[in-house]
C-alpha cells in the first residue's frame, strides 16, 4: 500500500510542475516567435528578389568613362558648383528635420493640455503640428534652394508664388498625416501591440490607390498637340508592349526652365508626362521620342507597381519598429506616443533613402535600356543625356557622398556608359534595323 504524501509535498509538486509548465510554455513562445520572424524574414528576401529582377544584361559591363571627354571644364566647374550648394543645402534641412523632431518628440505630448478633441483627435492636432514645425524650420533651406536656382537660372518662380505653394502643400500634407494617424490609432486602440499587422497593408492599399489615381492629382495637364511626336510615342508603345498608353503635356514653363519627363498610374490611367520645357525647341524630335521611350520603359516593367511593392516591404518593418518604440509612452493609442511615431517614421524614411535610391538607380537604367531597344538610337540618347546636363545644370560626375544620399536617377555619365555599352553590342544594337 502506497504512503501518503504529506500536503506540503503535494503543493511543492503542483508548484514544481506549474513553474515546469510556465518554462515549457514561455520556450514554446519564443519558438513561435523565432519561426514567424524567420518565415517573415524569408518571404521579405523573396519578394525583394523578385522585385530586384532587372532586364538588363547581368553581364553588361559598361565602360568606365570621364566626364572631360563629354563635357567642357567650365560647364563641369558651374555643374559642380551648382550641385554642391544644393547638396549642403539639403543635408542641413535634413539635420534640421531630426533636431526639430527629437525635440517634439520630448516635448510635444506637454502641448495636449486640457484638450477636448478625444484620443484620436488629440493625436491628430499633435501629428499636424509636428509637421507645421518642420515646415517652418524647413521653409529657409527651401527659400534658399529657389535663390540659387533664380540665380542661375534654372528656375524663375517668384519666392511669393513659391512660398504659397509651399504652404498648401502643408495642407496636403496634414491631410495625409491625419488619414494615417486615423487608421493607426484606431486599430491601436482595437489590437494594441499588433496594430501595425493591419495598418500596414492598409497604408500599402492606400498607396496603391494613390498611384492609380496620380494622374488626377497632377495639375496644368493637356493633350499633346504636336501630332508627330504622338505618332511617334504611339508606335514606341507599340515596341515596348505597352500600347494605348496615351501621352499628355504638363505646363510648367512659368516655372522652371528644367526639362523632365514622368511615367504615372498602371492600367487604364498609365500615362507618359512630357513637360512643356522639353516640347521648346531645344530638343530634337529624336530625342524627345527617346525621353518618351525611357518613361514607356517604366511602364512596360511595371515599376509603379514595383515601387509600390518596396514600400511594403518597408511599411511592414517600420510600422513594426514603430509600434514598439512607442510602448513607453502608451503605445499608438495614446496621443502621447504621437511626436515619438512621427520621429522614428521619418528617421527611418531617411536612413532607408540610400536603399531606396539604390533600387530607383536600377529601375532608371532598365527604362534607359528599354528605350535604347525601341529606338535603336544609341547616337541620340548619347546627345539627350549631354544636353540634360546642360540645361539643367546637371553635375555629370558628382562626389560619392552626393551620389549615395541624393542620387536616385544614375549618373549622366554611367547614362551614356550604358548608351556606350548597347552600342557595342551587335545583338541588342544593329544600325541597319533603324
Amino acid at each position: 500500500m502506497p504512503t501518503a504524501r504529506p500536503a506540503s509535498a503535494r503543493a511543492g509538486g503542483r508548484a514544481a510542475q506549474a513553474a515546469f509548465g510556465g518554462a515549457v510554455g514561455r520556450g514554446g513562445r519564443r519558438i513561435a516567435v523565432a519561426l514567424a520572424v524567420g518565415a517573415f524574414a524569408a518571404a521579405w528576401a523573396w519578394a525583394a528578389h523578385a522585385l530586384w529582377r532587372s532586364s538588363v544584361p547581368a553581364g553588361l559591363n559598361p565602360p568606365h568613362l570621364h566626364a572631360s571627354r563629354y563635357f567642357s571644364a567650365s560647364f563641369l566647374s558651374r555643374s559642380s558648383s551648382f550641385e554642391r550648394f544644393q547638396d549642403i543645402d539639403g543635408l542641413l534641412a535634413t539635420l534640421t528635420l531630426l533636431g526639430v523632431l527629437s525635440l517634439y518628440a520630448r516635448r510635444g505630448h506637454r502641448l495636449m493640455g486640457e484638450s477636448a478633441a478625444g484620443r484620436i483627435g488629440t493625436g491628430m492636432l499633435l501629428g499636424m503640428l509636428g509637421f507645421a514645425l518642420v515646415w517652418l524650420a524647413e521653409f529657409p533651406f527651401g527659400l534658399a534652394a529657389v535663390w540659387w536656382q533664380r540665380r542661375h537660372h534654372i528656375s524663375h518662380q517668384g519666392y511669393v508664388t513659391w512660398a504659397l505653394d509651399s504652404f498648401l502643400s502643408l495642407g496636403a500634407s496634414f491631410l495625409f498625416v491625419s488619414l494615417a494617424l486615423l487608421v493607426a490609432m484606431g486599430l491601436a486602440g482595437v489590437l494594441r501591440r499588433w496594430w501595425w499587422a493591419v495598418a500596414a497593408p492598409a497604408f500599402v492599399g492606400l498607396a496603391l490607390l494613390s498611384t492609380f489615381l496620380s494622374i488626377y492629382l497632377i495639375p496644368n495637364v493637356g493633350p499633346l498637340r504636336n501630332r508627330a511626336i504622338a505618332a511617334d510615342v504611339a508606335a514606341l508603345a507599340r515596341a515596348e508592349d505597352v500600347p494605348g498608353t496615351k501621352v499628355v503635356v504638363q505646363k510648367v514653363a512659368r516655372y522652371t526652365t528644367a526639362p523632365n519627363a514622368e511615367s504615372v498610374g498602371f492600367g487604364p490611367t498609365r500615362r507618359v508626362i512630357l513637360w512643356d520645357t522639353l516640347l521648346n525647341g531645344r530638343f530634337s524630335r529624336k530625342q524627345v521620342d527617346f525621353v518618351a521611350a525611357h518613361e514607356l520603359g517604366h511602364i512596360a516593367h511595371h515599376h509603379q507597381l514595383k515601387r509600390v511593392g518596396w514600400l511594403a516591404l518597408f511599411l511592414i518593418p517600420a510600422s513594426a519598429l514603430i509600434a514598439l518604440l512607442t510602448r513607453r509612452r502608451g503605445g499608438l493609442a495614446r496621443p502621447e506616443a504621437v511626436p515619438v511615431a512621427l520621429l522614428v517614421y521619418v528617421a527611418l524614411q531617411l536612413a532607408a533613402l540610400p536603399l531606396w535610391n539604390v533600387v530607383s538607380r536600377r529601375e532608371e537604367t532598365e527604362a534607359d535600356w528599354s528605350a535604347l531597344k525601341a529606338t535603336r538610337e544609341p547616337a541620340t540618347g548619347r546627345a539627350l543625356f549631354e544636353r540634360l546636363a546642360t540645361t539643367s545644370l546637371d553635375d555629370p560626375a558628382p562626389p560619392a557622398w552626393s551620389y549615395v544620399l541624393y542620387a536616385d536617377h544614375p549618373t549622366l555619365m554611367q547614362r551614356i556608359a550604358i548608351v556606350e555599352a548597347f552600342a557595342r553590342r551587335p545583338a541588342d544594337y544593329n544600325p541597319r534595323s533603324r
